[in-house]
């Protein structure tokens, strides 16, 4: 019997897609075995948009129930924030100087050792699903299937292992549905069919909520009856972050009087 979404999430203390901040989950079979880990990442989730981060509009109650069952990071910091260098720091455990990958736009060196690499040599399976980022084909996984570039919510093609890599940024076959109901259902079936024996680790990279906030249709309406409190920084003029404002397409953009 096919396990559900909901079902398979529940059993590892997670009842969400995507996660606030990325975590990783690890399960133990018979004592002193080896763990399976998953590693779930969502992409530019502010932590003020977590309930267990103190978040005011926002329910996230299996989110906020990894959290009281682990471990809650409150006093941390970045080198390099932005979405590839963080993926590739991931990776390698390097400074962004170290590893190569300075900024978005890049192409990940992937000759270099990442811990994928190190836990295969130690007799792990290793895969990912979802967002990549880095441009070149992934290293040190048994099974990819990776969105390119940014991909799309809906109908999102997905790159997979064994097909020809031609580029990071397009190309694939697409997946219809919702990105992260796609990305979730590929992972769980990965687990589900895989025939290894050995222990494995899967990184599940969901493209949510990054920007452009397209929901699904069960989410659209969730908050139409929720009143939400402007925040300060509502009428912010953006002047010293036009690039920011563009990106986002802010309505107030117009307002601000930027050179086109």
């Amino acid at each position: 019997m096919k396990t559900t979404r909901r079902e398979f999430l529940k059993t590892l203390g997670v009842g969400a897609a995507s996660s606030s901040l990325p975590f990783l989950m690890a399960s133990c079979g018979e004592s002193g075995a080896r763990p399976n880990m998953i590693f779930i990442m969502s992409d530019d989730h502010a932590a003020h948009a977590i309930g267990c981060y103190g978040s005011k509009i926002n329910k996230t109650p299996n989110i906020d129930r990894l959290a009281g069952g682990g471990m809650r990071f409150e006093r941390m910091m970045v080198t390099n924030s932005i979405c590839a260098p963080s993926r590739a720091t991931l990776l390698t455990g390097q400074f962004n100087h170290e590893n190569g990958f300075l900024q978005n736009g890049y192409s990940f060196d992937g000759g270099q050792q990442t811990f994928p690499k190190l836990l295969q040599r130690a007799g792990y399976e290793t895969a990912i699903v979802g967002k990549w980022h880095l441009k070149s084909e992934p290293t040190g996984f048994d099974y990819y299937n990776v969105i390119p570039g940014h991909g799309r919510f809906f109908d999102c093609p997905f790159k997979q292992k064994g097909k020809v890599w031609r580029d990071g940024v397009s190309g694939g076959e697409e997946v219809e549905g919702y990105l992260t109901d796609v990305i979730t259902d590929l992972s769980i079936d990965w687990i589900e069919n895989r025939r290894s024996k050995k222990p494995f680790c899967l990184m599940v990279h969901h493209k949510s909520p990054h920007e452009p906030h397209h929901s699904d249709e069960k989410h659209a309406r969730m908050y139409d009856d929720v009143e939400i409190p402007e925040p300060a920084t509502l009428y912010d003029g953006w002047e010293t972050r036009r690039a920011a404002a563009g990106a986002t397409g802010n309505s107030r953009m117009a307002d601000c009087n930027y050179p086109q």
